[in-house]
């Protein structure tokens, strides 16, 4: 071998030897600085083999309470450029995920445990939201409304509103952000993100190639990007700090119970995405082939921890035994596994707190008269290491007792149904309104569940399953889901404060409604 084919040899890294080493890797690629991390602070822990990969520095109260400082000072600058120069650093975050795809999309497999595909499709949808997020910059516009009063002219006109706080779940460690930031850039805010305690690998990532945009767009204040590392404690912060008008928290609905009331008490507007028991229904004339794939995807994509998960099914009882056993052949043979090997689907829950709360719900579904197919702890090769599960198919006699709830987990209750009507009150029966779907070639059917008497939800899907939304469109639901929307749409119009002006350009002083008010000038 010559010398120089030797050298280029050297040069080629060795194949990292455990998942530690991997993100480690990829972190010091990715920029991160390793002022960040620290002996005794917060574990980082991968759900693929349970070892922790770093320990990260947490932020303390008074860094909290300072960064929420900086943002705000960042948006009083950020606000006065316009928006398409706003959008242009948009779209330079959207260049600098490019570059990163492959990276960050392997760190969100490795801190969150999402199968290959799902990490990388996660990073495209920042990519994708960054786009509409440029094209927004220059159309952030207001209606020029009819006027009662001659020589005057009425208009709306939309304003930036301030900090932006986002509050996200481990489950899309980087898309939430993203959703909220590219928006929020573009309408003139800044951003002070706390992700979730279980992913906060990924957010570092993030923030290194936002900070890589920064310095190629120039002058970007300081501040405009910051990140909040920690528990509840640190999202207390947010919630609480009268400097942030606008949050955007992302959980459980037990979760937004608390943050709500909060904000509602400073009068801070509240971008509620909470929990989702989402439903599909099969009805006669589904086509069964297509209905099998987009239930299986939905149901046990992400091992279950979407929140636009399905995790209610209502089959009409004359196709019942015709597809609920070819969903059980389907979920006998689904390939479980590390996350980053070829063909795997379903990887690890995020923790043992998962698992156990899976377990528990499989128990109360066997108590009230559920049939278990599946479920228990996948220990084959090396998933002995994490909490991986066996996803579950459960045939419930009725709509009782677990399935009324959420579990964060790849469980799928399956109930027959006889008549459309009742099923429709079934499916809004429960206490979320997120997503929904129905499987049918019945125009009547189908409109009827998309209309104002069909699904509560804020999403309502035909012959597709309730989750894997688009980013043009506003994503959000009812209920207790919290009502709020984010991502396309008119979304933005949640991150700006509106102003009705009206402009005289006359010589009189005409007043509305007819009112009189003569005084001697």
């Amino acid at each position: 071998m010559s010398a120089r084919d030797q050298a280029a040899l050297k040069s080629v890294p060795a194949a990292p030897a455990t998942v530690a080493e991997e993100a480690r890797a990829i972190l010091s690629r990715l920029g991160v600085p390793d002022q960040v991390f620290a002996p005794a602070g917060r574990p980082a822990t991968s759900p693929i083999t349970g070892e922790t990969i770093v320990h990260i520095r947490e932020t303390t109260p008074e860094e909290a309470k300072a960064a929420i400082g900086r943002a705000d000072a960042a948006f009083k600058a950020w606000r006065k450029l316009p928006a398409p120069k706003r959008g242009e650093f948009v779209r330079l975050i959207g260049e600098e995920l490019r570059a990163a795809k492959d990276d960050l999309g392997r760190l969100v497999t490795l801190e969150a445990g999402k199968v290959t595909s799902e990490g990388l499709g996660e990073v495209q949808e920042m990519i994708d939201i960054c786009d509409f997020a440029v094209g927004l910059s220059r159309q952030l516009y207001g209606l020029t409304i009819a006027t009662e009063r001659a020589d005057h002219r009425m208009m709306e006109t939309w304003h930036p509103l301030g900090v932006c706080g986002v509050i996200s779940a481990f489950n899309f460690p980087v898309a939430v952000w993203s959703w909220n930031a590219a928006l929020a850039f573009v309408c003139g805010d800044s951003v002070v993100w706390k992700p979730s305690e279980k992913t906060l690998l990924t957010a570092l990532a993030t923030q290194a190639i936002v900070e890589r945009a920064a310095k190629r767009f120039g002058g970007v204040p300081e501040g405009l990007s910051e990140v909040l590392l920690g528990g509840r404690e640190i999202g207390e912060i947010l919630v609480e700090d009268h400097r942030v008008p606008v949050l955007s928290a992302t959980g459980s609905t037990a979760m937004g119970r608390q943050v709500g009331p909060k904000l509602a008490a400073r009068f801070a507007r509240a971008i509620l995405e909470l929990g989702g028991n989402n439903a599909a229904i099969v009805a006669p004339s589904a086509d069964l082939d297509l209905a099998l794939r987009g239930i299986a995807f939905a149901a046990m994509g992400t091992a279950g921890q979407r929140c636009t998960t399905l995790r209610r099914l209502f089959v009409h009882d004359s196709v019942y035994d015709q597809l609920v056993p070819r969903l059980k052949k389907v979920y006998s043979g689904v390939k479980i596994g590390d996350p980053r090997a070829e063909g795997v689907l379903v990887g690890p829950l995020i923790d043992k707190s998962a698992f156990d709360g899976m377990e528990r719900a499989l128990d109360e579904a066997r108590a009230a008269g559920g049939i278990v197919h599946g479920g228990g702890r996948y220990t084959d090769g090396a998933c002995a290491e994490g909490y991986y599960a066996r996803p579950a198919l459960v045939e419930m006699p009725e709509q009782t007792g677990p399935v009324l709830r959420e579990t964060f987990a790849p469980i799928l209750y399956v109930m027959r149904y006889t008549d459309f009507d009742q099923v429709l009150e079934q499916h809004n029966a429960v206490g979320a309104g997120l997503s929904s779907s129905i499987f049918t070639l019945d125009m009547r059917e189908a409109e009827s569940f998309i209309s104002v008497a069909g699904s509560d939800c804020g999403i309502a899907n035909v012959n597709i399953g309730p989750s894997g939304a688009e980013i043009g469109g506003a994503f959000g639901g009812e209920k207790e889901t919290g009502g709020g929307r984010e991502a396309g749409s008119d979304s933005w119009k949640a991150y700006m404060r509106r102003a009705t002006n009206t402009i005289n350009y006359g010589k009189t002083l005409p007043l509305a409604q007819g009112v009189k008010f003569d005084v001697d000038a």
